[in-house]
């Protein structure tokens, strides 16, 4: 048995907060990559320079310092090495005569906490204490020491810092705006795209398109997108036609073009139950062919079939709007009138049906045919309460008519018998030639 596979619960991220997050992150990694190289090159720079400086304080002070080292005095050197490391950038300054002792000392007296932390940055970064030897006439009759200051280069250090979060700062604004301007040209193609796939499939709106795109992919993928939907849209419009065509070849007779007896049924059945819901009356006529037999037999198939087409559409020609007539099948017709104010509108209609039929019906080879009719007429609720029985009431005053007519053996009048009896059930027995 397969395993289902699992599903997340995380949330998914959009396509536009991912390449926003991996911008930023390449944006902050190229600048931090960029500052640290900067201030490693910063600090390089400075130690070498801090390096010259103080190898040109400590000549500086071996020169001054000459004489008083020469004699010995004290004083002398402790004014001239304070005189020159008060100006510059030194924390101490020390003077040793020929034989390595102290003879004279000068330091910084700022002890706060930034002079301290410059002074632990120093000791890192900054180059060892320089030693100058004091000379003179050539010989070697002392040696100064200096150490250098860390002001300077924490502040070197707190700028560069500084600068480096304004970078940072800046590139994450600019990196943001060009990242959600990158994103606008593939998110909002890809969104259109979206959202036209998700109407042609909730909507079936296949005439929905894509627009066009900046970005050349994207834009081929819109015209792929569209060419798929005309397809799409040209098979939907041969299927519904194919749809209609086949629904209506299940509804409808496939020679005359009229409804057939499902049709009709379900048509009478409505009828019936709109009737007896607001108490009106409802007439069914049924119709059939007295000679058509003798005409197919005799002439062919085809002028049967011209006989059947033309009868169809001369009752259809005989009826209200909203009347409905089918053919059941070979040549027999129903007729369903509804609504029905009297029973002489019905009559009427018959009536009209029966002056419809006297004129000779073309055939397909040049001839001509006179057809007749025999019509039953049933109404509802005088003659059956259901479809079924009304139906069965039409088809017997219509065989009671075509025996009367064949009784009385005159086949070529025009006849109408209405009697008593058959006024009485609502029927009207019409005999056609």
């Amino acid at each position: 048995m397969k395993a289902s596979r699992p599903t997340s619960s995380a949330p998914r991220r959009t396509l536009g907060a991912a390449l926003e997050s991996v911008n930023l992150g390449v944006a902050l990694l190229a600048i931090s990559l960029a500052g640290i190289t900067l201030t490693v090159a910063g600090l390089l720079t400075l130690r070498a320079y801090v390096d010259q400086e103080l190898n040109l304080i400590g000549r500086s002070m071996s020169y001054t310092v000459e004489a008083a080292v020469v004699f010995g005095d004290r004083n002398a050197a402790q004014e001239a090495i304070g005189l020159i490391a008060s100006t510059e950038e030194v924390t101490s300054a020390e003077v040793f005569d020929q034989h390595g002792q102290l003879l004279a000392a000068w330091h910084h007296q700022d002890a706060g906490s930034l002079h301290k932390i410059g002074q632990a940055i120093a000791q890192l970064i900054l180059p060892a204490p320089i030693v100058t030897p004091v000379m003179h006439e050539g010989v070697t009759v002392g040696t100064i020491r200096v150490v250098g200051r860390g002001d300077s280069l924490l502040l070197f250090l707190s700028r560069g810092l500084a600068g480096l979060i304004a970078c940072l700062v800046l590139s994450m604004v600019g990196a943001l705006a060009l990242s959600r301007r990158m994103q606008g040209g593939i998110t909002g193609p890809l969104r259109e795209l979206g959202d036209v796939a998700h109407a042609v499939r909730r909507e079936r709106a296949f005439s929905r398109r894509v627009p066009p795109a900046e970005i050349v992919e994207l834009n081929t993928l819109g015209e792929d997108f569209n060419s798929l939907l005309d397809e799409l849209q040209a098979w939907q419009a041969r299927l519904q036609s194919e749809n209609q065509v086949l629904a209506h070849k299940a509804a409808h007779d496939s020679l005359t073009g009229l409804p057939n007896r499902e049709i009709f049924e379900q048509g009478l059945n409505r009828a019936l139950y709109e009737a007896s819901s607001h108490g009106g009356r409802v007439a069914a006529l049924f119709l059939d062919s007295d000679n058509f037999k003798g005409i197919n037999d005799r002439l062919g198939h085809a002028a049967g079939d011209a006989v059947l087409v033309n009868v169809a559409a001369r009752v259809r020609s005989r009826l209200r709007q909203h009347d409905l007539v089918a053919r059941l099948g070979g040549d027999e017709f129903a007729v369903l009138l509804t609504p029905l104010p009297e029973f002489a509108s019905a009559q009427a209609i018959a009536d009209s049906i029966v002056a419809c039929m006297r004129e000779p019906i073309v055939l397909p080879d040049g001839g001509s045919v006179v057809s007749s009719l025999s019509v039953g007429i049933a109404v509802f609720p005088d003659d059956a309460r259901d479809p079924q029985g009304l139906m069965r009431a039409a088809d017997a005053a219509m065989y009671r008519a075509k025996s009367a007519r064949r009784g009385r053996g005159e086949p070529g009048a025009q006849q109408r018998e209405i009697t008593s009896e058959t006024q009485s059930e609502g029927k009207i027995e019409l005999d056609l030639p």
